[in-house]
């Protein structure tokens, strides 16, 4: 497993959450940031949300995601000031963007039944129309990405978003109509099947990070895909 070096401070601390987070094995990378007190590792781990770096930036998130997680199973209150803090990023006073937010949102909740209960319909809320969406195409992005994931370990928290995620089936964002098939593909959403029937023919690519791995998709695939898992929910 790696190890921390507990005297660094400031910058020199930050890069080397950096060179961890591009470790081969990123499994006991994980352990590492788990066992390291949350506090010590969550500000340098937000600051790489913001990475250039596809690999940094994914990685972040998952380790975020498990480091809040984690806490949540000490120290409860804590892990809300966490999820408080991601949702003031979301928010246009903070004056902030809120790069990664989205989906470490989903990320913690994956990973936190207890969080997932309490701000899942938060994360719904940035894709609805009476709620509080967010107009920035990469940011929705990471919305549908956020509750995909969430969709993996709790789909029966995310019955009530499937209308809010059809319009995404249509969007000229390509990235936006692989994601919202993917997500919608793990949930129970017989009535969203003529809309992906239509994508069956969309042979955008997109580039997603799903399962752990970055790779690039065709939206038929991703379409596919989902048709294919929304009839394995009905047997």
């Amino acid at each position: 497993m790696e190890k921390l070096d507990k005297k660094l401070k400031g910058r020199e601390f930050k890069r080397q959450i950096i060179d961890l987070l591009k470790a081969d094995d990123f499994a006991g990378v994980l352990e590492t940031f788990r066992s390291c007190p949350a506090r010590r590792v969550i500000n340098p781990l937000f600051s790489c949300l913001c990475s250039t770096e596809p690999q940094t930036k994914w990685r972040a998130i998952t380790a975020l995601g498990a480091v809040v997680a984690n806490l949540a199973q000490d120290d409860m209150e804590s892990a809300r000031v966490v999820m408080r803090r991601m949702i003031w990023n979301l928010n246009d006073e903070s004056g902030g963007i809120g790069w990664g937010v989205p989906e470490t949102m989903g990320e913690v909740m994956a990973r936190h039944q207890g969080l997932a209960r309490e701000y899942v319909n938060i994360l719904v809320s940035y894709i609805r129309e009476d709620g509080n969406f967010l107009e920035h195409e990469p940011l929705q992005q990471g919305v549908l990405w956020g509750l995909g994931r969430l969709a993996q370990t709790s789909p029966e928290l995310l019955q009530d978003a499937v209308p809010h995620l059809h319009p995404f089936l249509s969007s000229k964002d390509a990235t936006l109509r692989g994601l919202a098939a993917w997500t919608i593909g793990l949930l129970d959403a017989g009535k969203a099947e003529p809309s992906l029937e239509i994508l069956e023919g969309d042979d955008a690519e997109v580039t997603l990070y799903l399962n752990g791995t970055e790779r690039t998709y065709l939206v038929s695939e991703l379409a596919k895909q989902a048709i294919k898992g929304i009839e394995g929910l009905r047997d």
